[in-house]
C-alpha cells in the first residue's frame, strides 16, 4: 500500500472543477482510492461565510454568554448562530459545542472550520459530503473516493482523520462469521475502513499552512468480504450519545447525570 498527496494544487476558489485539477496533476489508476479534504471540498462548492451571514437569536446569545463565563473569553454568538443552523442537535452545550450535522457526523462545532478561509470568517462541511465523493469520482479515472476531515474522538487526546462522505466502496467490511488464525468464528469484527484509510491519508496531508489537501491511496484492496455502508452509529444504538443528553456541565466543577 502507497500513499501520496496530489502536487500543487492552488488555493480552491467557488465553483472550481476539483476532479479535473486533480486528475491534470496526477496518473490515476482505477482501483486508487483519492482521499479529499473537506475543506477544499466545501471552498469549492461555496461554504465560505461572513459571520454577518448569521445573526444571533435568543439561543446562540444564551450560548455564547454561557461559553465566554465558563472560558473567561469573550465568544462571539454570530459564530453560535452559524453552529446551531448547520445541526440537527446540540448534545452538549458546555463547555464546549458537541454538535450533530444534517448529514449524521458527530463533532465540535458541527465541523465549521475558522482556519485557511481567505475569503470569509468561516467554512462550513459540505452539506451533503457523499453526494460530493459521487461528484468528484465521476470525473476522475479513479473508482474511489472518501471526503475527509480532522476531528477529536472521546476518550483520545488530539485530532484524526475520519470519514464523512465517500462513494465507490463501502464504508466498513464486515468480518463476521470469518475464522481467526486459531479457528475461532469471529463474531462482532466490523473494520471502518473509511476512517482507516482517511486517518492514513492524513497522515500524509499534513495540517496548518503546509499542508496539502487530496492523498492517493494505491495497492489497497478492499478484500472479499461482505460490506456494508453504516458508518454513522443511529441514534438508537448510540449509548453515549444518549447519556451526554441527561449529561450537563456544572460551572463550579461538579458534572451531574439528570
Amino acid at each position: 500500500m502507497e500513499l501520496f498527496a496530489v502536487p500543487d494544487l492552488p488555493e480552491i476558489r467557488e465553483g472550481d472543477d476539483l476532479a479535473a485539477m486533480i486528475d491534470e496533476r496526477v496518473d490515476l489508476r482505477e482501483d486508487d482510492v483519492v482521499v479529499v479534504a473537506s475543506t477544499v471540498v466545501s471552498k469549492a462548492e461555496g461554504r465560505t461565510f461572513d459571520l454577518s451571514d448569521f445573526p444571533a437569536g435568543p439561543r446562540a446569545n444564551e450560548v455564547a454568554d454561557r461559553l465566554a463565563a465558563i472560558s473567561g473569553e469573550e465568544k462571539d454568538p454570530r459564530f453560535a448562530q452559524a453552529v446551531i443552523e448547520e445541526s440537527t442537535e446540540l448534545i452538549m452545550e458546555a463547555p464546549f459545542l458537541l454538535t450533530a450535522t444534517r448529514f449524521g457526523h458527530i463533532g465540535v462545532n458541527a465541523g465549521i472550520d475558522r482556519s485557511n478561509v481567505p475569503d470569509g470568517d468561516l467554512l462550513l462541511l459540505p452539506e451533503r459530503p457523499s453526494e460530493s465523493a459521487d461528484r468528484i469520482r465521476e470525473g476522475l479515472a479513479a473508482d474511489r473516493v472518501v471526503v475527509s476531515d480532522t476531528c477529536g474522538r472521546p476518550f483520545r487526546h488530539g485530532q484524526r482523520g475520519v470519514a464523512i462522505g465517500w462513494a465507490g466502496l463501502p464504508a466498513s467490511r464486515d468480518w463476521r462469521g470469518e475464522r481467526d488464525r486459531d479457528g475461532r468464528e469471529m463474531g462482532v469484527t466490523v473494520q471502518n475502513v473509511i476512517d482507516e484509510l482517511a486517518s492514513a491519508a492524513n497522515l500524509v496531508a499534513g495540517e496548518g499552512a503546509g499542508g496539502t489537501p487530496v492523498v492517493v491511496v494505491r495497492d489497497w484492496a478492499f478484500g472479499d468480504h461482505d460490506g456494508s455502508d453504516n458508518h454513522f452509529r443511529e441514534v438508537e444504538g448510540d449509548f453515549v450519545r444518549q447519556a451526554l443528553r441527561n449529561w450537563r456541565y456544572e460551572g463550579d466543577g461538579r458534572n451531574e447525570n439528570h
